[in-house]
């Protein structure tokens, strides 16, 4: 992890090919990725630095990316914090428990590499222009 601006996102999926794939398709954004294999992990990562994009996966083992999601929206400072939800499940219920959750996006996987990447480089310059003065 390097010390510069670069906006830094959270890509959590408890499948390491899932975690390379997506750090792969944000490389050419110019972010810093951390990755997490797990809830848990992800948890531990937001207590340590501010992130601009968390992208999640739903079906996880132990704590799940729903469990995930409410905690990470109990956090006041990662309240408004895009959440990109990635599923492999086609249910509709789930992705209306996502938006409830208050999830900017709900994509199924296999993941389209941009469509995702054009996603977060739209968080990521709403962000910027919103921290102009």
């Amino acid at each position: 992890m390097s010390g510069d601006d670069r906006p830094w996102i959270l890509v959590v999926d408890d499948s390491p090919a899932n975690l390379i794939a997506v750090e792969a398709v944000l490389q050419p954004l110019d972010v810093e990725v951390v990755t997490a294999g797990s809830g848990e992990e992800a948890l531990w990562h937001l207590l340590r630095h501010d992130f601009a994009v968390v992208i999640l996966d739903v079906a996880m083992p132990g704590m799940d990316g729903f469990e995930t999601a409410t905690r990470i929206r109990e956090r006041d400072r990662n309240r408004a914090m895009p959440i990109v939800f990635l599923t492999a499940h086609r249910i509709p219920a789930s992705a209306a428990r996502v938006l409830a959750l208050g999830a900017a996006e709900y994509l199924e996987k296999p993941i389209d590499p941009d469509l995702l990447r054009a996603k977060v480089a739209g968080y990521l310059s709403g962000r910027l222009a919103s921290s102009l003065p």
